[in-house]
């Protein structure tokens, strides 16, 4: 910490309760009564000093003559501390000077017009020379003296104080410190040399310096309280510090102060870590909410900016301590334009309204979901008028943040479903926001359905099937339309449509098998009738011939079974849907319910059937393609069998 001794005389002030007396021979002719305390002193070294001191002096030596006249400072900028560095001044005692006190006896010397008319090299100029030409170079004491201001802001301000600290610390923040070292220097570490290694006795030492990284300044500045850290932020946006540096600064200060930002750290911590930095007692609930509203002022508005979960805390944190309907609107603005980057830990917001109507907010999600979407569309997002076709749909790389946020949305809905209290129009408003071209699978949707059909048995079958119409069967995987086949809780409308979409992707999948196979025929057969002619042109059927002929012979035998199968799964799914149709005259009249279980049960094992059979063919159409590759390879090895 910066310091200077002023003069060399002997400290000869001692203090006794509740006064000081100079003990320098002479009886004391003046007393100067500053905050409670007395301070006996003689009146010349103080008029000679004080153009205030004169003019008092001189009035009251006018009233009560030469007796010992009494003198009340009671509007003096400082303490009683600071009429002492003063007085010894006056006196040429010795007087250090800090980046703590001399803010205050620069305004007490301001204040006491100690000027140089009343001496050469008087007060004010002694205070100056020491701020500009020591503190106003140094981070740390500008830092502190920054600090000091604020205890008398208005005579600060007044002297340009403040604006000089500030304009210091803002010049040093926006210039990298690696360029000079500030980090060690500051912390009264070692000199470095020109070549960067450290310094001893004005030897090198061959270490080098750590680089400092830009975030060096975070923690130093959170001792400033917040109207002195809002003036410091707005001066190094001035500066043009990066906007990276100022969020990650205000990130920090919030963290620092308000103790509901971190999830994982309880009130106690964060008294701890303030008392730690000497920073007192925690905020009461009135400051905090003030700060937080105060910070929402200061973030910069700008994606991916600021930590998602770093907005969820301070949004949770906003609804604890109830702050304006403004600061909320604007963090879940904030959210909304990342909440691709959030997880499904941070939407899990407890209900904290006065109706306590669900476990989870609910509603402040949906808030979520609606800035995103219309900012993901004002943006250049993908609109449904956008897409060609499925295939373009799915791997458009600008789908990406909504098909993440859509399935965000489907894991949150499987967490808040068992809530017996989520009404049903409010689970169906969150799940058909999202819109359709989001969700490459229904799989996710499919999910949170279930468990909410499981928590909510007392929905009619109209409920029922106006909440599976949220469902497109079409975009369900194998394993999702089994398990629906089979699902006792989804309506008879639901369960047929899983039905007969499963049985057109078997047969789009088998008739994709047939199309490889024929290809692969027609291609055997042009190379069976060139094999054919060779072996005739040269009077010579090799033995590598022969085998590839066999193994042609065997493709075709297996492709003749797969459309054997084909013919057999196709007379499988007409008897399935007579039967379906019987199970809804079943189930429509007065039959006994253990007509449907069993039904199901076939169901699901028809179901089973036919994928163990798409497997089969799957397998034999690689099993052919295989060998056709075996028997092209051979032929570039054998070009002239």
């Amino acid at each position: 910490m910066a310091d200077v001794m002023l003069d060399s005389k002997t400290d000869a002030f001692q203090r006794q309760g509740q006064a000081w007396f100079c003990t320098t021979g002479l009886p004391s002719d003046i007393i100067v009564e500053v905050e409670g305390m007395s301070f006996h002193l003689h009146k010349f070294p103080l008029l000679s000093r004080s153009g205030v001191m004169e003019r008092m002096i001189t009035d009251a030596a006018r009233d009560i003559g030469e007796e010992k006249c009494i003198i009340s400072l009671s509007n003096l900028p400082g303490s009683a501390k600071t009429f002492e560095l003063v007085a010894k001044f006056c006196y040429g005692m010795r007087l250090e000077l800090t980046s703590s006190n001399v803010v205050h006896v620069r305004c007490a010397a301001e204040h006491l017009e100690m000027t140089e008319e009343y001496g050469e090299g008087n007060l004010i100029t002694q205070t100056e020379k020491f701020l500009s030409q020591v503190v106003l170079r140094n981070w740390k004491d500008s830092l502190r003296a920054l600090q000091a201001c604020n205890d008398l802001l208005s005579y600060a301000d007044e002297l340009n104080i403040t604006k000089r600290c500030i304009d210091s610390l803002a010049t040093r923040a926006s210039v990298d410190p690696n360029l000079f070292g500030w980090s060690i220097v500051e912390h009264g570490g070692p000199l470095q040399s020109p070549g960067g290694s450290l310094l001893w006795n004005g030897i090198s030492t061959g270490a080098r310096l750590k680089n400092a990284s830009s975030d060096w300044w975070y923690e130093d500045v959170t001792v400033l309280n917040l109207p002195l850290y809002k003036r410091l932020i707005s001066a190094m946006e001035t500066r043009g510090i990066q906007q990276e540096f100022i969020a990650g600064s205000i990130t920090f200060y919030a963290k620092r102060y308000l103790p509901g930002v971190n999830k994982r750290n309880g009130v106690r911590d964060s008294s701890a870590r303030l008392a730690s930095v000497g920073l007192g007692a925690p905020l009461s609930q009135e400051d905090q909410r003030t700060l937080l509203e105060e910070i929402d002022r200061l973030l910069p508005i700008q994606k991916g900016l600021l930590p998602t979960n770093f907005l969820f805390g301070l949004l949770r944190t906003a609804t604890i301590l109830q702050a304006g309907p403004g600061c909320v609107s604007n963090l879940e603005r904030r959210i909304g334009m990342q909440l691709d980057q959030a997880t499904l830990e941070d939407l899990l917001m407890p209900n904290l309204s006065h109706s306590m109507e669900t476990l989870y907010n609910v509603d402040c999600v949906q808030r979520l979901l609606e800035h995103f979407l219309t900012m993901d569309q004002a943006t250049g997002g993908v609109s449904p008028s956008s897409l060609d076709g499925e295939n373009q749909l799915i791997g458009s790389p600008s789908l990406t943040p909504v098909t993440m946020v859509a399935k965000l949305i489907d894991g949150y809905l499987a967490e808040v479903a068992p809530d017996i209290n989520l009404k049903l129009p409010k689970f169906e408003a969150l799940a058909s926001a999202v819109p359709s071209y989001a969700r490459p699978l229904d799989d996710g949707l499919y999910r949170a359905l279930d468990i909410y059909l499981k928590s909510h048995p007392w929905l009619a079958e109209l409920e029922r099937e106006q909440l599976c119409r949220l469902m497109d069967c079409q975009k369900l995987s194998l394993e999702a339309c089994t398990h629906a086949a089979q699902n006792e809780r989804l309506p008879l409308r639901a369960v047929v449509q899983v039905l007969f979409f499963e049985q057109l992707q078997l047969r789009t999948s088998i008739a994709g098998c047939f199309l490889v196979s024929e290809n692969l025929d027609g291609g055997s057969r042009q190379l069976r009738g060139g094999l054919t002619g060779a072996a005739a042109a040269d009077g010579v059927g090799g033995g590598g011939w022969g085998s590839a002929v066999k193994e042609n012979q065997a493709l075709k035998v297996g492709m003749d079974h797969m459309r054997m199968r084909v013919s057999e799964l196709e007379k499988e799914c007409s008897h399935m849907k007579q039967e379906i149709e019987k199970l809804g005259r079943v189930k429509g009249g007065s039959g006994p319910p253990s007509t449907w279980e069993n039904m199901s049960k076939k169901l699901g094992l028809r179901v089973k059937s036919q994928m163990c059979s798409a497997q089969e063919g799957s397998i034999r159409t690689q099993k052919s393609r295989g060998k056709a590759k075996n028997l092209h390879g051979h032929l570039k090895k054998n070009p002239s069998s």
